[in-house]
């Protein structure tokens, strides 16, 4: 490391952490600093972990309730996750992930599906994934955003585009832009394009192993905001800013392979060359994931995806590249065989969202849980979702969590209560506010 530093003249470095929301956050340390840093970490409050996006305290129990003391706890750096942000002076753009140890790690996103993974590997597993980010990009700053109330905001294009070449062409810049932006910090940027609505795009991050995607897609999600910041544009992540919308979502692609490096979903004996091993983590996601659904859904604006006439899923349920299903199966040989979950929002913490996708579909293999019936046409058709649904509203998905064993069992009980109190916080402002459109419905004549 000592090289890397001097070949970099460096004389400040950004150490940072990633709270519940995805966002980073942490601190710019001198060179002398960062070394000791490096060796013995460095102390952050944890109260960091209780903070909505604006920095609104959510309750944390032992955190921000009547027994926190808002000390700080130790980061520790993984070194390996060293990058370089573009938009830094050499000498001031390295940038090291670090994660909470002690009593603090059970509540700390990148420690959480750390030790997912490590269960996996036990168990002769090593999972293999890809994320694709929805956002849409708009002709706004924050003041802008602020002058209007946030209603008739322009986005990028004037018109639903889904992979139009001329709205591509014409936003090459942005697109550009995004590709230099990724190099420097390591995202391996393998596919981006127009989606459905007017400013909407995908940006999607080939597989990789361990923790490499998830840090990936943390990276990308911050910084994609930081450059529309940069060029007085702003992006967003809610998976329903407008009514007219339609729902922006994380698809994670998740393959596993064995502790040789061949892969596991893969059986040319089987129907769809589908293994056992597969079916069963399809078993396990169809079983486990509903009672998860607060991380895939983590906040009030996510449930106002789930409306008739988006490309939501309506339910649990599978199919052979179907995407009206949520777990569609995709692939034509061992390398590329894998499962899309379809199911988190575009505003979810990478790290949860794949922890528990994980810890579902490793509960299926060791339960050897069978499928359901796969979806053969539209998903969307009454009789398609019997016995697959998942919580569609926010205080039931916070239930839902607090009761399952399973989540407890492989996400740890400190981080269930922790993060249902949070978010049960979060919903209880939420449900005080007086909406813009009650307002407008009911002030004169309701």
């Amino acid at each position: 490391m000592q090289d890397k530093l001097n070949d970099n003249n460096c004389r400040m470095a950004t150490v940072a952490t990633i709270d519940t929301n995805g966002l980073l956050r942490g601190q710019k340390v001198s060179r002398s600093n960062l070394e000791g840093i490096l060796k013995n970490g460095m102390g952050m409050a944890p109260a960091q972990l209780a903070l909505d996006p604006t920095d609104a305290i959510l309750p944390l129990p032992g955190v921000t309730d009547d027994s926190g003391s808002f000390n700080d706890s130790m980061l520790q750096v993984d070194q390996d996750s060293c990058c370089s942000i573009p938009f830094e002076a050499p000498g001031h753009d390295l940038l090291f992930l670090a994660q909470f140890s002690g009593e603090y790690a059970a509540l700390c996103p990148r420690s959480i599906l750390s030790n997912v993974i490590k269960r996996g590997k036990a168990m002769g597993i090593t999972p293999k994934y890809g994320m694709e980010l929805e956002y849409t990009l708009f002709n706004e700053t924050s003041a802008s955003l602020q002058d209007k109330g946030f209603r008739n905001l322009q986005p990028a294009t004037a018109h639903a585009s889904h992979d139009l070449v001329i709205y591509q062409a014409a936003q090459s810049d942005w697109y550009k832009d995004v590709v230099e932006m990724c190099e420097p910090l390591g995202i391996d940027l393998i596919k981006m394009h127009e989606e459905i609505g007017p400013g909407f795009m995908e940006a999607c991050i080939g597989p990789g192993k361990d923790l490499e995607t998830a840090d990936q897609a943390v990276l990308l999600k911050n910084f994609l905001r930081v450059l529309a910041m940069k060029q007085d544009k702003t992006i967003t992540f809610m998976p329903r800013w407008s009514e007219q919308a339609d729902s922006q979502s994380t698809h994670i692609h998740t393959s596993l392979l064995d502790d040789k490096g061949a892969p596991l979903f893969w059986d040319e004996s089987k129907p769809d060359n589908m293994s056992d091993t597969f079916r069963h983590f399809i078993g396990g996601l169809q079983k486990y994931i509903g009672a998860m659904m607060l991380l895939f859904a983590p906040t009030v604006n996510s449930y106002r995806r789930f409306v008739e006439g988006t490309f939501a899923p309506p339910a649990l349920s599978w199919g052979i590249e179907n995407r009206t299903t949520c777990f569609r199966i995709v692939g034509e040989d061992p390398s590329s065989i894998r499962v899309e979950n379809r199911l988190p929002g575009a505003d979810t913490n990478p790290y949860l969202t794949m922890a528990a996708t994980l810890a579902a579909g490793y509960a299926g293999i060791e339960e050897k849980c069978q499928p359901s019936a796969a979806v053969v046409g539209n998903g969307y058709l009454p009789g398609t979702t019997d016995g697959l649904e998942f919580p569609h509203e926010m205080s039931s998905a916070i239930a839902a969590l607090r009761a399952s064993e399973h989540a407890k069992q492989w996400l740890g009980e400190r981080f269930v209560e922790g993060y249902a109190t949070s978010r049960e916080g979060q919903l209880a402002e939420f449900q005080s506010k007086v909406p813009d459109t009650e307002l407008m419905r009911f002030f004169e004549l309701g």
